[in-house]
């Protein structure tokens, strides 16, 4: 299975972004609202970071600081891990371990096209092991005696 098919069972691919020069407590209202546990930073049409719920907490433990006082490019991970549309759900669990993270950002020709939770990836993984099994039990049925 490829992270192309992540999407698709994904459905909605609302990508949720934010300026790197954002409060984070403005992030944090973002991600709130929109129940999501990441953003996009985007300066000028480009992807310049990540920010993820875990990037706050560490920056908060860090820095000690109000949110309210802190910049999103100070919390933000400014090499997020990226994958692509044509990558194997396998790269993306294994990424996403190493790394530590749970959150993916898709790229296509340079384009963010998506961000994969690894939840997104496990309900995917479940739905194609329950689509095999499905057609294991229709040929193990009509097996000939």
């Amino acid at each position: 299975m490829f992270i192309r098919e992540v999407l698709t069972i994904k459905g909605d691919c609302a990508n949720f972004a934010i300026e790197p020069d954002a409060l984070i407590s403005d992030a944090v209202k973002r991600m709130v609202e929109n129940d999501v546990g990441s953003l996009l930073v985007i300066h000028d049409g480009e992807l310049v970071g990540f920010l993820s719920e875990r990037d706050i907490l560490r920056g908060l433990q860090v820095r000690g600081c109000p949110l309210t006082e802190v910049k999103v490019s100070a919390f933000m991970e400014k090499e997020p891990v990226v994958a692509g549309l044509d990558d194997s759900v396998d790269y993306a669990r294994d990424a996403m371990t190493k790394s530590r993270i749970s959150h993916l950002i898709v790229m296509d020709e340079g384009k963010v096209v998506g961000v994969i939770s690894f939840h997104d990836v496990a309900r995917a993984c479940l739905k194609e092991a329950n689509f095999e099994n499905a057609l294991l039990k229709r040929y193990i049925k009509n097996w000939p005696e």
